[in-house]
């Protein structure tokens, strides 16, 4: 054999490296984003097509969520993990009485369930009744830091009374009778006040006036109510106001203002009318009490200034 037939041929082979994509990473950064995008507008649809109550529960939970979670119900506003922050984490003062204050002045969201479904209740149970129904457009409900406040308007074509008297018409009895026995489906103590225009009587505040007409008129309220089956030791307050409070953006001597209102109290509403703030030890009153009075005329203050010596030289 020749010497050449002894060697092998080298071969050298060279991996041929072709750069025309990233692999495809971008894809999941596109597919990331594409669902991100779509969950956003999930949401925002959900929000446009639910209703006040469901956006505030939204609201109120992602304002706050850890002290949510920690406290185990509705605690908005609060910043603090610890409740507490006074000198012993027991006492009512500090973070828990801002805590406490604040769902006085929020319903939670068990008493919004508890009082939309009394609504629900009583304007189904006005729907059953033709002649009831027509009084529908004359009742309003709304949510306050009361509670919940049932209004009876009055027009001039169906008033709730009489005019110029507190004889109760018959629709108006009928429908106070109707919502007495689901107003007892509540454990809440019930404020009633009656309300006026601003046309006054012929003998003007001196004599029977609106205040007395106001009066009566709640009174003889609370009287149906009573006699239509509401538990009178759920009843806390019967008022009249007589046109001292009238309805916002409404003139004075509109009919709309000869009004009854009806207030679902929450607990502590009813506990603080019940147990009004009182003066310290020393005849001073609260802190908080001051706080709120308007600064008296500098004339008012050197008049007691130069009134002061002269009671002490009488003593």
């Amino acid at each position: 054999m020749s010497k050449g037939g002894d060697k092998r041929p080298i071969v050298i082979r060279r991996k041929k490296v072709v750069h025309g994509h990233h692999g495809g990473a971008w894809k999941i950064a596109l597919a990331d984003f594409m669902t991100a995008l779509m969950a956003l507008f999930l949401v925002m649809w959900i929000l446009s097509v639910s209703d006040d109550e469901t956006r505030q529960a939204v609201a109120d939970y992602f304002s706050t969520p850890l002290v949510s979670a920690i406290t185990g119900g509705d605690r908005s506003g609060s910043t603090s993990v610890i409740p507490g922050g006074g000198p012993d984490p027991t006492h009512s003062d500090g973070e828990r009485a801002r805590i406490d204050t604040l769902e006085r002045t929020r319903p939670s969201m068990q008493e919004r369930n508890f009082f939309r479904n009394l609504q629900e209740r009583i304007e189904r149970a006005i729907e059953r009744d033709p002649e009831l129904r027509q009084l529908r457009s004359q009742m309003r409900f709304d949510l306050t830091r009361e509670g919940l406040r049932i209004q009876l308007l009055d027009t001039d074509q169906r008033p709730m009374f009489e005019l110029g008297s507190n004889q109760v018409a018959p629709y108006m009895r009928s429908l106070l009778r109707t919502i007495a026995p689901l107003l007892n489906e509540l454990p809440n103590e019930l404020s009633i006040s009656g309300h006026t225009d601003s046309v006054p009587y012929a003998g003007g505040y001196s004599g029977y006036s609106n205040w007395e007409l106001s009066n009566d008129r709640a009174n003889a309220s609370r009287r149906e109510l009573i006699a239509g089956g509401f538990d009178p030791d759920q009843l806390l307050r019967v008022s009249g106001f007589a046109d001292r409070v009238l309805l916002p953006d409404t003139d004075p001597t509109n009919p709309i203002n000869r009004r009854i209102e009806l207030v679902v109290l929450f607990p502590e509403i009813a506990d603080a009318i019940r147990n009004p703030a009182v003066m310290d030890a020393d005849g001073s009153l609260p802190e908080a009490a001051t706080d709120a009075l308007p600064e008296l005329p500098e004339a008012l203050i050197e008049s007691t200034q130069q009134d002061e010596p002269q009671a002490q030289e009488a003593e």
